[in-house]
């Protein structure tokens, strides 16, 4: 198992989550891992990652994998202008390569934000900290546990 994986794993279980991650293949788009679960593609939860432009710090928005985050709303929350966060920031920080950066496990939690739009479901999935690992949860827990704050900031 993977350090990725298993940081994810024991972020679960320490947060009294039962699910356990899976592996479904490599997927490089929200649809693709859509299709590999079996569910509609606004039930994966995107962990997509800025940079601050003053800060340099990783910034984590989780959305519904049908929606795009607004660059505007999405800076407004920030508090900062965002530009696009390069690999190393995001390894640096979080601790996952690009492709399987999950909502939860960081190795340094960034600020973060989730797409309401989630809560919709009663179960979504997220990536587990490889692009061929996801998880089911519910998404108030992963609300939850990610320590993300709702916000509207897709468009």
């Amino acid at each position: 198992m993977s350090k990725s994986l298993a940081r994810v794993r024991r972020a679960l279980i320490e947060a009294g989550c039962d699910s356990a991650p899976v592996e479904v293949g490599q997927a490089t788009t929200a649809q693709m891992a859509a299709d590999l679960v079996g569910c509609t593609i606004d039930q994966i939860a995107k962990s997509i990652i800025f940079r601050g432009e003053m800060s340099g710090e990783a910034i984590l928005f989780i959305t519904a994998g049908g929606n795009q985050v607004d660059a505007d709303s999405a800076s407004t929350l920030a508090g900062e202008r965002l530009g696009k966060a390069d690999a190393a920031l995001i390894r640096a920080q979080t601790g996952f390569a690009i492709g399987g950066v999950a909502p939860v496990g960081h190795l340094t939690p960034p600020r973060a934000f989730f797409d309401p739009a989630l809560l919709a479901f009663d179960t979504i999935w997220a990536a587990a900290g490889t692009p061929r690992h996801v998880f089911p949860i519910a998404p108030a827990l992963l609300l939850r546990i990610s320590g993300a704050q709702e916000a509207a900031f897709t468009g």
